[in-house]
């Protein structure tokens, strides 16, 4: 709600005071700088990969960086665009009916741009190393990948499984944790902490990817067998992100129509009262006090009230849905249905 000024009397002013905006408004962004939030979080989240290079050396894991970055990205930039930063995670926000279809391929491109950015990055800072004579090497190592010849030789079915079921709670928790129920700090720290789990399960496994835009940018890097075994890291978290938006959209549309059933429930129950309480208190016509009209008393109308009513000052409404969640236009906070 924004600030209103109490006059010197105590009474609250009817208008807002000059200079304050609507909250509405402070979250409505064009398209362009929500895919610029996109890229920019899809970077900082794919940027902390660097953490697994120098975790030898007494830094924090690849997994912990991620979830920090993760979490990160979502107070800073969360309320601009969603707080996605993975395309499996826009494209369950998209099945649960969170996001438009129509925004979802501009986010995607942003975060793919943002992750191979990140990775440029680091490729350039690699380079420039006297002691690093192969860099290819080195993103082969950030790269995800399976069978025989990737870290514990897990086969492609195991591989397929333990992405698409990651993926599917990743998805359930931004999901859950994002509906604005609670407060902004608590969810990232929410998805965070998934991000974490999650990627420390499947860091034997695939290496953990959970994010196709990551996983294409250090193949593009690393090359090779990477590049073959890129298709699995974007069928497998899609699939999980379908699954679960899927499921969350037709449990919401299940709970909406049932609170749509008992709102009408209530309403004929309303009408009824009212009817009754019509018929109850209406006055008979002898009852009904007289006025003194120029010296001729006239019977005064059933109902009504020397005083006129009140008019109600319209007042800014807070966004009851949160900051993280895409409405209808593809805008965080807006009306969904």
């Amino acid at each position: 709600m924004n600030p209103e000024p109490i006059p010197a009397g105590g009474a609250r002013a009817v208008h807002p005071a000059a200079g304050t905006a609507n909250r509405r408004h402070l979250h409505s962004y064009g398209l362009l700088g929500r895919s610029v939030a996109e890229g920019v979080g899809s970077f900082l989240l794919v940027f902390a990969t660097a953490a697994a290079i120098f975790s030898a050396t007494g830094g924090v894991s690849s997994a912990l960086a991620v979830g920090l970055a993760a979490a990160a990205a979502m107070v800073a930039f969360g309320y601009v665009s969603g707080g996605h930063f993975n395309p499996a995670i826009s494209v369950g926000s998209a099945a649960a009916g969170r996001t438009p279809w129509k925004v979802l391929p501009v986010y995607v491109v942003a975060q793919l741009v943002g992750a191979l950015l990140a990775f440029l990055i680091l490729w350039v800072m690699f380079q420039g190393h006297p002691e690093l004579s192969d860099t290819r090497q080195i993103f082969a190592v950030l790269a995800n990948g399976y069978g025989a010849d990737y870290q514990l030789g897990f086969p492609l079915a195991s591989a397929l499984l333990a992405e698409v079921i990651a993926t599917a709670l990743l998805v359930a928790v931004f999901l859950g944790a994002s509906t604005g129920r609670i407060p902004a700090v608590s969810a990232a720290f929410a998805v965070g902490v998934t991000y974490v789990v999650l990627l420390t399960i499947l860091a034997p496994i695939t290496g953990g990817s959970l994010n196709p835009a990551r996983s294409t940018a250090a193949a593009v890097f690393a090359g090779g067998t990477a590049v073959e075994q890129l298709w699995l890291f974007w069928a497998a978290p899609l699939l999980g992100a379908l699954i679960t938006g899927l499921i969350y959209r037709s449990i919401d549309l299940t709970v909406s129509d049932a609170e749509r059933a008992d709102e009408e429930d209530d309403a004929d129950l309303d009408l009824e009262a009212d009817d009754d309480l019509a018929h109850d208190d209406v006055p008979a016509h002898d009852d009904v006090p007289a006025q003194r009209l120029g010296g001729t008393e006239t019977a005064a109308p059933a109902g009504a009230s020397a005083a006129a009513p009140r008019e109600v000052s319209p007042q800014t409404k807070d966004d009851a849905r949160g900051f993280f969640n895409d409405g209808d236009d593809g805008r965080p906070g807006s009306a969904q249905h």
